[in-house]
């Protein structure tokens, strides 16, 4: 059985708020994810493990680094 924190990990992605200015209509059309202000500055993506990969590659794409 995979960890609560594992499992976490493969179905959000936390990134600043400002990093998806101009991109965040794009992303919640192009792929079924939900992104939601944690905090003033923060936002979290989330979704199934597979649409987070495929999120990831995009933020890659734009410059924004989701290690």
């Amino acid at each position: 059985m995979p960890s609560p924190e594992r499992l976490r990990d493969s179905t959000q992605i936390v990134v600043p708020c400002e990093s998806l200015t101009g991109i965040r209509e794009d992303l919640e059309a192009d792929f079924a994810v939900s992104v939601f202000s944690a905090g003033e500055t923060t936002c979290r993506i989330v979704g199934s493990p597979v649409e987070i990969k495929e999120v990831g590659q995009f933020l890659a794409r734009h410059g924004i680094n989701v290690a």
